[in-house]
């Protein structure tokens, strides 16, 4: 009876060390890799794990906590809808910005040739309602000028993060296709050469899309997005 129950101990330990083994994070060895490649002077290993290569200089490093990996749907194609619409309201608005533009001119020069202080004192009140007019809708075309760059930058800088992960340079359709990005933050500790500490959070991404048919799965793999300090 003692025998057997050593015996289904043994199992359990079996099971449990297997569980371990084939559940091994994938931040681990994602950051094994990194500092390794660090202490090797390693760039283009570094380059190709992290979006944002950072050389750290380090002795040596440790997990000091992983969050719960979340998964949520791709931001991309919701990105690129942003993007045009905002490129949209953006075109949409050169006409007006020109029509006053071309107003205030006219009246401007009107005014110019005014010969008698009344035309002038009304062309002059024209010409001062004109410029404010004109003045808010270029003011409002440069706001939405900003709106579509931060747009536009926000697509694209996801859009080469998504081919990171999948390991291409390019992707016919990439902005249409829907699916995951799985997320991880791993703080770290690294203690430099000089015994010196520092803390840093680790932000993890890994993309898995899906074509148009849903049909044809595109997994990514797990990478290093970016190294924030941690004051």
């Amino acid at each position: 009876m003692k025998n057997k129950n050593l015996g289904l101990l043994g199992l359990a330990l079996m099971a449990i060390l297997f569980y371990t083994a084939c559940s091994s994070s994938p931040e681990k060895a994602l950051l094994d890799k990194y500092f390794h490649a660090i202490s090797m002077n390693d760039n283009q290993t570094m380059a190709s794990i992290a979006v944002e290569p950072l050389a750290i200089e380090a002795a040596s490093y440790k997990v000091v906590s992983v969050s719960p990996e979340t998964v949520e749907p791709a931001p991309l194609p919701e990105l690129n809808k942003r993007e045009i619409e905002a490129k949209k309201k953006q075109d949409e608005h050169v006409g007006p910005v020109v029509v006053a533009k071309d107003a205030l001119d006219v009246a401007k020069e009107e005014l110019d040739n005014a010969r008698t202080s009344s035309a002038r004192a009304a062309l002059k009140k024209k010409v001062g309602e004109l410029q404010a007019d004109y003045d808010q809708k270029y003011n409002d075309y440069r706001e939405l000028q900003t709106q579509y760059s931060a747009a536009k930058e926000a697509a694209s800088k996801e859009e080469q993060i998504i081919l990171f992960s999948l390991g291409v340079k390019s992707m016919p359709g990439i902005r249409d296709l829907n699916g995951e990005v799985h997320s991880k933050n791993v703080l770290i500790n690294v203690k430099t050469k000089t015994g010196t500490e520092k803390k840093y959070n680790v932000i993890l991404k890994r993309y898995v899309l899906k074509d148009q048919t849903g049909k044809i799965t595109n997994n990514g793999r797990w990478i290093i997005v970016k190294f924030e300090p941690v004051a």
